[in-house]
């Protein structure tokens, strides 16, 4: 079977993804995870974890098209686990994650963030390769006139340091050196805010963090100390950032004004962020009125200032803050949107609201802790995603052959009429395995082992059948799925048969499974082992029958 299908004791988790250029992109969405293991081969991608409740879920997708195992990545978080496969043939977009056709409840495409492949370049988030995309970002020609973000410095010092990413579950470490410099234009991760990215000299900085007072960039080339070396910021993904956090404190500052919801933490992501508010929920007329205030507040063209005072200013204790880090040493730096709020921050921010553009408040979800998480957008991310959306619904239209008032409902009866050939299906699955087992139970010369194969089947067809069976024969092999690639089995018939086999059965088919009281069932992956399992089986029949003679 080319994707996972449910097992009596393992579920599959819930799945998004989405397809660009080079790359394909997939998120399992399963909250506050552990044990998680993540496995990318050339045609297949493994995911198992355990969620919060214990709960063990398990995918095993056979991949639409071949992937570069060694150039994926994966990365967990709070939230979900996001990971990235690259594909070889670059050229080929994806219809399906999967190779098999069959539509699933937990597979689904986010079309969030769904556009054409072919104009896609969107950086890639993992370590090694940003550092290729900044390599030939050098050759695009200047950034925009930010004369003031392109300046000479020197190296304070450079020493050997590692740094640890995370590839394919496992933890990798990258040999470099840790850089500090006379004065820097980079902000390393702090606040909810991730970290600049740029070069020294023509080298990627591929992380920067905070020591102290002091900011710390990883490179992965050695740099002489005192020397002076010419320092590039990556502007889009600065401004990006800026146009985020000051949208963060602007939403912050009213949802306080207007409800009285307090802001507990906060989150920068990749394609939206989310503000923590300290309220069990928020109602759609409370979203729409803050929408609309904060993006009046954006046309009103209101100044926002850096003001730095010292750590005992009384200033200090009249600001909104939620404390300084422990190792914080020297001024404090407050950001203040002139009449609506000012704020203790180190990170970076527009100098005026008008520069956010525009905010849109995609929605809620329930947070933690009865908590509500408000879903953002701000500034260029509006635009993008405005322009995904108009994208996804061109392509609906031309798919439904109706107008987009029409493409839910037009859905909506898809998707009841797959339910429906569904349901059929399975009762002629249910009939066919019934028989299947009068036809072997009428043959006089049938012997003691049954086995069977089917392409399309699921565990209830082979259950089906083992009940009506089980009590002719002494084992049972039944097997559905590819005949060469992944598919379940289940084994059963005499208890102490199905316990002496039952595990080498999995180990033979390199899959996995459980079983009791005569069966054993599970997941295999190389269903072109069945004959070496066949063999075994008809063995130890053989053996059984030359005891008893």
């Amino acid at each position: 079977m080319s994707v996972s299908e449910e097992t009596d004791y393992r579920q599959p988790a819930k799945t998004q993804w989405y397809d660009r250029k080079n790359y394909v992109f997939v998120e399992f969405c399963v909250e506050d995870t552990k044990d998680v293991d993540v496995k990318i081969e050339k045609f297949r991608l493994i995911f198992s974890c355990k969620s919060a409740d214990n709960m063990e879920l398990y995918n095993n997708i056979e991949l639409y098209s071949k992937v570069e195992p060694n150039d994926s990545r994966h990365k967990r978080s709070d939230r979900s686990i996001t990971l990235f496969m690259r594909k070889v043939d670059g050229k080929k977009a994806w219809p399906r994650l999967s190779k098999e056709k069959t539509k699933h409840a937990w597979l689904v495409v986010d079309f969030d963030n769904w556009r054409d492949w072919y104009d896609d370049d969107e950086q890639m988030f993992d370590l090694e390769n940003y550092a290729n995309m900044m390599k030939d970002l050098k050759n695009t020609g200047p950034p925009p006139t930010m004369d003031d973000l392109d300046f000479e410095t020197s190296v304070v010092s450079c020493t050997p340091a590692e740094l640890k990413i995370a590839v394919n579950g496992k933890k990798e470490t990258l040999k470099g050196f840790d850089v500090i410099l006379e004065d820097t234009l980079l902000f390393p991760e702090g606040g909810g805010q991730p970290d600049d990215r740029g070069f020294i000299n023509d080298i990627p900085v591929l992380r920067v963090t905070r020591r102290g007072p002091e900011a710390i960039h990883f490179v992965q080339s050695s740099l002489e100390p005192l020397s002076n070396v010419q320092l590039k910021i990556d502007w889009e993904r600065r401004f990006d950032h800026m146009q985020q956090h000051s949208g963060q404190h602007l939403i912050t500052a009213m949802a306080d004004l207007m409800f009285g919801f307090k802001t507990t933490s906060w989150e920068l992501g990749r394609q939206r962020s989310f503000i923590e508010l300290d309220t069990p929920s928020v109602t759609g007329e409370q979203v729409e009125a803050l929408e609309l205030a904060v993006n009046e507040k954006i046309r009103e063209h209101i100044p926002v200032n850096v003001r730095v005072v010292s750590v005992d200013d009384p200033e200090v204790e009249k600001v909104r803050s939620r404390g300084l880090p422990d190792d914080h040493v020297g001024p404090v730096r407050i950001i203040d949107i002139v009449g609506i709020d000012a704020n203790m921050c180190c990170g970076t921010h527009v100098s005026n609201l008008s520069h956010l553009q525009a905010i849109k408040i995609l929605g809620t979800d329930k947070g933690k802790k009865n908590k509500t998480n408000l879903i953002f957008l701000a500034g260029n991310r509006v635009l993008k995603y405005a322009e995904r959306s108009y994208a996804v619904e061109k392509a609906l239209t031309a798919l439904l052959k109706n107008g987009p008032e029409e493409h839910i409902e037009a859905v909506d009866k898809m998707q009841k009429s797959v339910k429906l050939l569904q349901k059929n299906n399975l009762n002629l699955l249910r009939d066919l395995a019934l028989s299947t087992a009068k036809n072997f139970k009428s043959d006089l010369n049938k012997g003691k082992l049954f086995i069977l194969h089917r392409k399309d089947g699921d565990n209830e067809f082979m259950n089906i059948i083992a009940n009506e069976l089980n009590a002719e024969v002494i084992l049972l092999f039944l097997t559905v799925g590819d005949e060469k690639g992944a598919g379940l089995f289940l084994l059963a018939g005499q208890v102490d048969a199905v316990e002496a086999l039952g595990s080498k059965v999995a180990q033979i088919l390199d899959g996995k499974g459980a079983g009791k009281r005569g069966r054993y069932q599970g997941k295999a992956n190389k269903m072109s082992k069945r004959t070496e399992v066949e063999a075994l089986l008809q063995q130890y029949v053989s053996t059984l029958d030359t005891k008893e003679e």
